[in-house]
């Protein structure tokens, strides 16, 4: 390597110095050092502040040339490099410098960027999000002793101490990308498990699920009754409600404790099982459960609320409920409900 430093020199003293920087990498991984160290060595490299950030653990370093850490805000970066692993982009690193970027940045973030994944996977545990789905059980086991599912927490990569919440989620997008949209700067874990998939977080936002995505939260601080929880919220999503945490259910939750014979053989619920059968009138059924009035079910319908009224009409004979009474709404909700989580 060295011979061809001094070849190159003579023909392309970029190419000369695009070889140094990777030599630097490469001593720097077989002294094997660690995140910060790496930060210093490339600070003092660049001459100017570096600074690696782990999306999993919300982990931020940055030195100075000097090698101290800076706590001074931020600029914008002057040139960032994402951070792979295992197919996933787990942090980033970037340079401050307060001109132009330099003729070697480039290649400096690029050995940055490798030697900071080899730092992470050597010393882990891995921040990627998926997860061993063995750890995962564990961890939500309602037979795990507390000890194996502490151990098996610490090697998911989540500090003692910190809240944990549990999400069983159905879903066509992967679940590293999903975790990942869901917590982008907490750690995440994310494992397929029987028929869903779980996620595990010490935060989540509601409001981060994309479309298409039905999700239950648990809401519990113990990890195995959170997940029952969240099984048992996912249950309750619909279309019109995707994502339903454990806590808003209420005594509704009750329902899903109800055994599936004695649901079917309830009269509400066998007349709503008559009604679905036609698709309009049990979206129009949905939309008046869920608005609580006809007006407002007219427009989640985008119709007249005379149109709505007719519909309502005609399924309340059908059903045997006078809808328009408070009684027969509540008995309607609770029959649809119970008739939906029949097919779960």
């Amino acid at each position: 390597m060295e011979a061809l430093v001094a070849r190159l020199s003579h023909l392309d003293p970029e190419a000369e110095g695009a070889l140094r920087v990777v030599m630097f990498y490469d001593t720097l991984m077989r002294r094997r050092v660690d995140l910060p160290a790496l930060a210093r060595a490339s600070a003092a490299l660049a001459e100017c502040v570096a600074g690696i950030r782990l999306h999993g653990t919300g982990r931020v370093i940055r030195v100075s040339p000097d090698g101290r850490e800076t706590s001074a805000p931020p600029p914008v970066p002057s040139v960032t490099a994402p951070i792979g692993l295992d197919g996933e982009e787990i942090g980033t690193v970037w340079l401050e410098r307060p001109g132009p970027p330099g003729p070697l940045d480039e290649v400096v973030l690029d050995r940055l960027a490798l030697a900071a994944s080899a730092v992470v996977e050597r010393y882990g545990p891995a921040r990627t999000t998926m997860a061993d789905p063995a750890l995962v059980e564990l961890v939500i086991s309602s037979d795990s002793d507390e000890a194996a599912r502490a151990r098996a927490l610490r090697l998911l990569g989540f500090a003692a101490g910190l809240p944990l919440r549990v999400v069983a989620v159905r879903s066509r997008l992967p679940l590293d990308r999903l975790g990942g949209l869901l917590c982008p700067a907490r750690p995440v874990k994310a494992a397929p498990l029987a028929d869903v998939g779980v996620i595990l977080a010490t935060a989540v936002d509601p409001a981060r699920f994309p479309a298409g995505v039905r999700a239950g939260i648990g809401a519990a601080a113990s990890p195995d009754r959170s997940w029952r929880e969240a099984r048992t919220a996912l249950r309750f999503t619909t279309p019109r409600e995707p994502v339903v945490h454990y806590d808003a259910l209420g005594a509704v939750a009750l329902l899903a404790q109800v055994p599936p014979e004695a649901a079917r053989d309830n009269a509400d619920v066998a007349a709503i099982a008559r009604v679905a059968g036609d698709p309009e009138n049990l979206e129009t059924l949905d939309a008046y459960c869920a608005a609580g009035s006809l007006r407002r079910a007219a427009g989640l319908l985008h119709l007249h609320h005379s149109s709505v009224a007719r519909r309502l009409e005609q399924i309340g004979k059908t059903l045997g409920i006078e809808l328009t009474e408070p009684t027969g709404l509540i008995r309607v909700r609770l029959a649809l409900t119970a008739w939906r989580l029949l097919d779960d």
